[in-house]
């Protein structure tokens, strides 16, 4: 046990990072000046993207959870009475920009276990790789306007402690043998076992890069709806409104006393193109990053395509949502496991879950065509195996529901 003061700085160690996701993700990034060319006056001009949400977003809206098969210990009650639609999302969304998200398991009035999501720059712990569960954890369950921490919670097996003002102020015991904060990771490894974020470094580098591209095309743009104008040889006795010239329809010069008269010209406007082409080859980029195309990131390249034209062009997302599934249901197994053993008051060996999986709807709904090749298929696979392929397998493949179907 290393101790709650220990994971308390390894939890301020990492919030910075966290924090910066988080900023990208909402949009509110500060953005780096590349150098001292930009003019002062033009320093203020604010830009937002929504790149990183959108990467971030396209996943997670994909992974959805639908329920536990061969549940004998009812874990889908636990869940079903802890607002499941918004638990499940929660978490979800949270591990993808923080890289792990936390279910924090408690009791409610009435002694029932009660699952809250806690994002990853409010919780950390001591992994156990073996099982994905924490040996001991720490977290901050409660902060005021000020962002100060009102209520704290040291978590070990069997037993859980409240914090308020360095106070204990109360103490749970429980028949959990592993800490009632439980890791759901997106993309773990063995160096990196809290895994990774979905918005990256080079998310990040990149989105830095199209902010300050569209910086210098408001810059341009200033000079390109006002043509710059000169004038040579203007008398140093005459009167010029250089502000009154820039908005006049007709200007009119005499000649001096010499009979000379001033020359007018005006400097070539330059080209937006170059900033366009900048902007599509940083969204090549991004899109390569993160499986996305670039009709995700608002630069249209073809019709509107088919579901499969849709699901060929998504290959990628679709193989990250699909290990996304995998690594997210081990830890709402986990949570699961850990709940049933405070509802239960009972130490139940995690072997007895073992035949528990989780359920996800499919990552790409089919459309009618779509609809059409499953069930062809589906006909000719149990004419050659009888009743290979049941209701579960169908909603499965098409995240449809029988009429009667529970």
């Amino acid at each position: 046990m290393y101790g709650k003061e220990y994971l308390k700085n390894k939890l301020s160690q990492k919030k910075v990072r966290i924090n910066a996701r988080y900023r990208y993700y909402d949009m509110k990034n500060h953005v780096e000046q590349a150098g001292k060319m930009m003019p002062d006056e033009f320093r203020w001009i604010s830009q937002s993207l929504g790149w990183c949400a959108k990467a971030v977003d396209s996943l997670s809206d994909r992974i959805v959870f639908d329920c536990f098969d061969r549940d004998s210990y009812e874990l889908n009650e636990i869940y079903s009475l802890n607002n499941p639609d918004i638990l499940h999302d929660s978490a979800v969304l949270s591990a993808l920009i923080s890289s792990c998200s936390f279910i924090y398991i408690g009791i409610d009035e009435n002694n029932y276990p009660k699952l809250q999501v806690i994002d990853g720059g409010n919780a950390t712990g001591d992994i156990d790789t073996a099982t994905n569960m924490l040996t001991e954890g720490y977290a901050v369950i409660e902060r005021d306007k000020h962002g100060n921490p009102t209520l704290e919670a040291y978590f070990q097996p069997f037993r859980t402690e409240y914090f308020s003002g360095g106070k204990t102020v109360q103490i749970f015991e429980h028949k959990a043998p592993y800490a009632l904060l439980v890791p759901v990771i997106f993309r773990p490894d063995a160096k990196r076992p809290f895994g990774h974020s979905r918005i990256s470094r080079t998310c990040m580098n990149v989105t830095q890069a199209v902010l300050r591209t569209m910086q210098r095309m408001e810059v341009s743009a200033e000079f390109y709806s006002v043509p710059q104008k000169y004038v040579l040889g203007l008398s140093e006795s005459s009167e010029f409104n250089g502000k009154r010239a820039l908005y006049s329809n007709f200007l009119s010069f005499t000649k001096d006393e010499e009979g000379d008269k001033p020359v007018l010209g005006q400097f070539s406007q330059q080209s937006m193109s170059p900033y366009s082409e900048q902007l599509r080859t940083l969204a090549s980029i991004f899109a390569g990053e993160t499986g996305l195309t670039l009709d995700d990131l608002g630069f249209a390249t073809a019709n509107p395509a088919s579901c499969d034209a849709i699901r060929a062009s998504h290959e990628n997302l679709r193989l990250t949502a699909k290990k996304a599934q995998r690594s997210f249901g081990t830890g709402f197994l986990n949570a699961g496991y850990l709940s049933a053993c405070v509802r239960d008051g009972f130490e139940y060996q995690r072997k007895a879950f073992v035949q528990t999986r989780c359920i996800w709807n499919p990552v790409f709904e089919p459309d009618a065509t779509a609809l059409s090749g499953i069930g062809d298929a589906i006909l000719k696979i149990n004419q050659a195996c009888p009743d290979f392929l049941g209701t579960k397998n169908l909603k499965q493949l098409t995240g449809l529901e029988g009429e009667n179907d529970g």
